[in-house]
């Protein structure tokens, strides 16, 4: 009796206490995450202006892609004297989400991924910005580990806000950029002890990006059908594609990488081939929509009819692009791909151009990164709310038709698509069936 006693007292005590822990917790992370949005936010405020810059010279003096193979080499060198380890990019920092080790994250992949990916783009890389938003953040956070005395497991919540402010302020979608971060590192499981900490950073980020005079590409807010059977189905049939897509990317890119890894041993001489293929490629197609972000591209996918094969070109140049070794991110490239694919799509399907394109958008990243919660908010953020339903049905489509592939092969699967696979729970997408 006295024991129930003590324990009920002790239960009821700490019932008290509870909401005093929770306030300390909060406090905690708050000032946790507000200076690691205050550092995400301002790398990325950094990172967009010079992109814009070298974007802009690129395209005033078209001239400056002859130095791809050059640049390429500077690119390769950089890394293999300076970054050895920084050179795995997200799929070192998802190891760290997925096991934390008493290694912290090299300073020098922050100003290396920085660096390295404005080169890409001024010489003509076909490359995004997320992958470098991401690490510089990640990279940046986990430098704290040390002075503020984080535990193994404060330092995964460390690195998933550094995540989720490098891809809130990249792309002004702070919810997207929250649950990115959460969900990108395990297939099927979402890291929801971090899901205060990583909304903290990632609204503090955006907000810290915005008041250094970053703006970001508005799209138009979408205007949608009502849900029929025929719309249903038809956005059942357009995630699939977008699936078709994202697997598509995904292979290209990894088997890319693998050539050259075995066919050239001298790592800066990869991009500097690889630079000489894209080169001629280029020149060969006589345009440059197809280099860079190609952000003019997306926005005219949802006014105008494009070429359809659009979408093809893309993904063989940033596969090349990235294969090689060229740094950037794959998602804006990824946004070019589904936006393109959605246009193309149009003629065929019941739905309207806009709403194709934004599902496009948002489905074949879903698909190629397994992050369908992620880029469903993404839409709603992008393209307003009403979009979420058409958006959430292509990217859960999308995400299922994808299987076990995706474009970061240290992704564990955490619970299988479908009853169907081969692929063992705890495996990483990088390792053979």
């Amino acid at each position: 009796m006295p024991f129930s006693f003590l324990k009920n007292l002790s239960s009821k005590f700490g019932q008290r206490r509870q909401p005093v822990v929770l306030a300390l917790y909060l406090g905690r992370w708050l000032l946790i995450s507000a200076l690691v949005g205050a550092i995400g936010g301002s790398a990325s405020a950094l990172f967009l202006v010079l992109l814009d810059a070298v974007t802009e010279y690129r395209e005033a003096d078209p001239w400056i892609i002859w130095f791809l193979p050059a640049g390429g080499f500077l690119v390769g060198w950089l890394y293999h004297t300076w970054g050895t380890t920084s050179a795995a990019g997200n799929n070192l920092l998802i190891q760290e989400i997925q096991k934390p080790t008493r290694h912290l994250l090299p300073w020098v992949m922050a100003p290396l991924v920085l660096g390295c990916t404005l080169i890409t783009h001024l010489v003509g890389g076909s490359a995004g910005r997320e992958g470098t938003a991401a690490q510089m953040g990640g990279a940046l956070a986990d430098q704290l580990t040390k002075l503020l005395r984080l535990r193994p497991r404060d330092r995964r919540t460390l690195l998933i806000c550094g995540v989720s402010a490098g891809f809130a302020s990249v792309f002004g979608t702070p919810l997207a950029g929250t649950v990115f971060a959460l969900e990108f590192s395990t297939i099927g499981k979402i890291r929801y002890q971090a899901l205060v900490p990583a909304l903290l950073a990632a609204i503090i980020a955006d907000g810290v990006a915005t008041a250094w005079g970053v703006e970001h590409t508005l799209y138009p807010t979408i205007e949608v059908p009502a849900l029929t059977v025929w719309t249903f189905g038809a956005t059942l049939l357009a995630g699939i594609c977008f699936a078709l897509a994202a697997r598509i990317f995904s292979w290209a890119s990894h088997n890319v990488a693998a050539f050259f890894q075995k066919q050239v041993l001298y790592a800066p001489l990869r991009p500097a081939l690889g630079g000489g293929l894209l080169l001629v490629c280029i020149v060969l197609l006589g345009t440059t929509k197809y280099i860079g972000l190609g952000i003019p591209t997306i926005v005219a996918a949802f006014e105008t009819p494009l070429p359809p094969y659009d979408f093809l070109i893309k993904i063989a140049l940033t596969a090349l692009t990235l294969g090689c070794g060229f740094k950037g991110g794959e998602v804006t490239p990824l946004f070019f791909i589904g936006a393109t694919l959605g246009n193309a799509l149009s003629p065929w399907l019941p739905l309207p151009l806009e709403l194709l394109v934004g599902m496009g958008f948002v489905a074949v990243f879903a698909g190629a990164a397994n992050t369908p919660l992620a880029c469903t908010l993404m839409a709603i953020e992008l393209f307003g709310a009403p979009s979420g339903v058409y958006a959430a049905m292509a990217c859960v489509v999308a995400y299922l038709f994808s299987g076990h592939t995706g474009i970061y092969g240290s992704q564990i699967i955490g619970n299988s698509k479908n009853p169907f696979s081969m692929r063992e729970t705890g495996q990483r997408l990088s390792e053979k069936k």
